[in-house]
């Protein structure tokens, strides 16, 4: 029926049919905001910066070329060829350039790189374990708009309840068996219940604007979401729920990969004992002109003055103001650092799982509990308003009835829900 109205309401409205009631599934939802997510994008953008800084080590093992050129000139009194001064303006060009090779660099360039892929390997676990804490937000808010979806269902059905109330109060009043009152506090309980069912809308459509600005969806206009199929998960241990999860949650792998990255981490500050060794050579010519002389052609100058250079440069640390030494009492400062926070994350991924397992458990059984109070609180509800039709209760029990009937069943509603949210949690973490 309500897909029927919806659709009567769309077509009156002119939107295309396919494009306004097509429902939002649980895992468009998710992928949805995984795409859109804007913290999703700044790690992504990390993970990009944790490559360059890769391919950045790589161009250590480059040689460096460099050119380059002067002009100078000079005036005034100067020495002379003859050792003698004299007042004489001169000028001097020179272009060359120069190349420098690493052969070796007590391999800082080598483990430059291994720690630079270790830390990307942190970057891609970080932005998983991100993913992982949306699609719970997804799921968490998914379920709260299908839980509030329900309670819609609630009020209509307590709202018909009263209007059926008081359209028998309305006919025993005009056979002369109620007074007048009894019809004003059938309207009122009438009024009552249509107001709850306003509140139940607006809760909905909280919890609908609550998803979509998860999803990054600018306006819930034409946003609707699919109920879940009814499924039934296994409640499994939390001790196994907790090794398939030190397997594969990402929170727990980034933890484990930022002490891999401290070892390396160690390894790189340690290079700065060992000696560095490159190649050098270079090439140039320079132009030499004085004022007053017969100055040989700038050509010619080029081609007599060219020179080139090869060599190699060694350097080896003496003592460096302990530099080093500090370096690799930090690194190893982080190493401490991130093996704490992996015990850290392990313990705190062992209670969520207990959480959610003792949760997850207390779910399940309020949930049939919850049944079985809808169940008889609803054949005790029929029994009182057929007592009630033949006279045989008053209005305040037949309203205490109701109220016990409708309350059951919001009961339910929310223990379903909620034992649907605890699972599917518990499930989350074990795959």
């Amino acid at each position: 029926m309500k897909q029927l109205i919806l659709a009567v309401a769309i077509a009156a409205s002119g939107i295309p049919a396919a494009i306004a009631v097509t429902p939002w599934t649980l895992d468009s939802c998710i992928n949805h905001a995984l795409e859109h997510n804007i913290t999703v994008k700044s790690r992504q953008l990390d993970t990009y910066s944790a490559e360059l800084d890769i391919t950045e080590a790589r161009d250590r093992f480059l040689p460096q070329l460099s050119g380059h050129a002067n002009q100078s000139f000079s005036f005034g009194r100067g020495l002379t060829g003859e050792n003698t001064y004299a007042n004489r303006n001169t000028s001097n060009f020179g272009v060359g350039a120069n190349l420098s090779l690493p052969l070796f660099q007590g391999l800082s360039a080598i483990r430059r790189v291994d720690y630079a892929k270790a830390n990307l390997r942190v970057m891609i676990e970080q932005t998983e374990a991100v993913k992982d804490d949306i699609t719970l937000n997804v799921i968490s808010a998914y379920l709260q708009a299908l839980y509030c979806e329900e309670l819609i269902k609630v009020a209509e059905e307590q709202l018909r309840i009263s209007n059926v109330e008081l359209d028998r109060r309305h006919q025993l009043l005009d056979a002369g068996k109620i007074p007048e009152l009894d019809v004003t506090e059938a309207e009122s309980q009438v009024a009552q219940d249509r107001l709850s069912l306003v509140e139940a809308k607006n809760n909905h459509t909280l919890a609908l604007v609550d998803l979509a600005q998860l999803l990054e969806l600018e306006t819930v206009d034409g946003f609707y979401i699919a109920p879940l199929a009814d499924e039934s998960m296994p409640l499994l241990s939390p001790d196994e729920v907790y090794r398939n999860a030190l397997q594969h949650n990402h929170s727990i792998v980034a933890s484990q990969r930022s002490i891999d990255a401290a070892d390396k981490g160690i390894a790189l500050a340690k290079t700065g004992y060992l000696p560095t060794l490159s190649f050098n050579a270079g090439i140039g010519s320079s132009y030499y002109k004085v004022g007053g002389v017969d100055n040989e052609s700038f050509g010619s100058q080029m081609r007599h003055n060219f020179n080139q250079s090869l060599g190699f440069s060694l350097s080896v640390p003496i003592f460096d103001a302990f530099s080093t030494r500090n370096s690799v009492r930090k690194a190893k400062v982080q190493q401490i650092n991130a093996r704490l926070q992996y015990d850290d994350a392990q313990r705190r991924l062992y209670k969520n799982i207990q959480q959610a397992y003792y949760q997850a458990v207390g779910a399940d059984e309020k949930h049939r509990a919850a049944i079985v109070s809808r169940d008889a609180t609803k054949v005790a509800f029929e029994a009182m308003q057929e007592k009630y039709n033949y006279g045989r209760a008053n209005a305040t029990e037949f309203e205490q009835s109701k109220s016990a009937y409708v309350k059951a069943m919001a009961s339910a509603v929310q223990a379903r829900y909620e034992s649907i949210l605890r699972t599917r949690i518990l499930q989350f973490y074990n795959n």
